[in-house]
This record gives structure tokens, sequence and C-alpha cells, in this order.
């Protein structure tokens, strides 16, 4: 058993992250900017919820400290993208060391995977430009990523554009940095990304990297 910090534990993606690895009989500390919203997360065995920023460095390494991986799931809306994820990745950098972790996941997205060589899925002249800030703070989040201090282990799953709430079937693939299936939008329940997660806690793969991850 091993004990998982899950930043951003009360988005689609994080709750499913939560549930998958407390199913798996891990230690999970759900972090959310107002416990108050989750009170539910409490209601399943092996789960502390707790505040935090993940663009505090300090609070990072004070929630990591006595556990064994971090998954990054966290977003916020409300405030401009790229200094969320650019905040994330350099609180991370000094966080973790400080906590003794060296192993992160962090949820990335398909807009700056590639549908052709050089050519982004956030490029194409159809892209929607509400979406494109987000997409674009993201993309600073990756391109701090890999540049992390080489002792961060790190990997980057970016699932379709589009989760469901699909049952978990336990499937998915996993690529590199182009879209799994070019010219379709692909699917992923969130359940389902959730194991491709987990798999990467229990039994690590893909080091400092970033791959595609779909059905």
């Amino acid at each position: 058993m091993s004990a998982i910090v899950v930043f951003g534990a009360g988005g689609r993606a994080g709750r499913a992250i939560v549930a998958e690895a407390a199913g798996r009989g891990h230690r999970v500390t759900a972090v959310v900017r107002d416990p108050a919203k989750h009170a539910d997360l409490t209601t399943t065995t092996g789960v502390t919820v707790v505040t935090g920023d993940i663009t505090d460095a300090a609070r990072v390494a004070e929630v990591s400290a006595g556990h064994d991986a971090v998954v990054n799931a966290a977003a916020e809306l409300g405030r401009p993208a790229d200094l969320v994820f650019a905040g994330a990745a350099l609180a991370l950098f000094e966080g973790l060391p400080r906590a003794g972790v060296n192993r992160l996941v962090a949820i990335g997205m398909a807009a700056n995977l590639e549908v052709s060589p050089g050519v982004r899925v956030l490029d194409e002249p159809d892209f929607p430009a509400e979406y494109l800030p987000f997409a674009l703070g993201h993309t600073t989040g990756l391109h701090l990523l890999r540049a992390a201090p080489a002792e961060l282990d790190w990997v980057m799953l970016s699932p379709p554009m589009v989760l469901d709430e699909g049952p978990r079937t336990g499937r998915y693939r996993t690529g590199g940095d182009q879209v799994l299936t070019p010219g379709e939008p692909g699917h992923l329940s969130y359940a389902d990304l959730a194991i491709a997660v987990l798999d990467e806690i229990e039994t690590p793969k893909h080091h400092r990297t970033r791959i595609a991850v779909g059905d």
C-alpha cells in the first residue's frame, strides 16, 4: 500500500483518481481548496481531505510529506491558465524535494498532442478559440515539466479532449506525443483514466515524458 496525494481531488478526474486509489487499498490525501464543498470524499475509507493550493510550494511540501507519489489533477478557471499551470509546476519543483517525494503523475490534455509532425490539435484552424488560453496554459506547464530537475520522476497523461462518466472498463491505450487516433475525437472515461494514473504509480512504465492515453 502506498500513500498518495491528489491535488484537484474535487474535480471529475480527481474524484475518479481518489476512488481508484482508495479502491486499491492506498492511503489517499485529497487536496481541495474548500473541504466543506467536498465532504462526501471523506466517506471513502482511507481518504483524508485537506485544504491546499498547488501553486503554494510550502503547502505542497507540507501536504506531500510522508507520501510516495503525488497526482496533479488541479485546475482553476478563475485565474489565467498560464499562471496556474506554470505556478503549479514551479511549486511542485520546490515542494516535492522538500517533502522527499519524487514520483509525480500529472493530468494533461489532448490539445497539445500532435495530429501531424509539428502540428498540434490547438494549432488547427477549427480549434475553438475560447479553449485556446486554457490549452496554452496547459502547454506552458508541460514545457516546464520537460525542464524539471533531474531527480523528479514525472509523467503526464494526456487524455482525449472530452472525457465522460462512462463505466470503468479496465481498458486503455497509451502512446506518445501524437493523438492516438488521428481524425477522430477519441474516447475515455474518467474511471479508466484513473486506472492509467494508478498503474503509473504502482508500476511506473514511463519516466520524464508525456504520453497520450485513450481507449
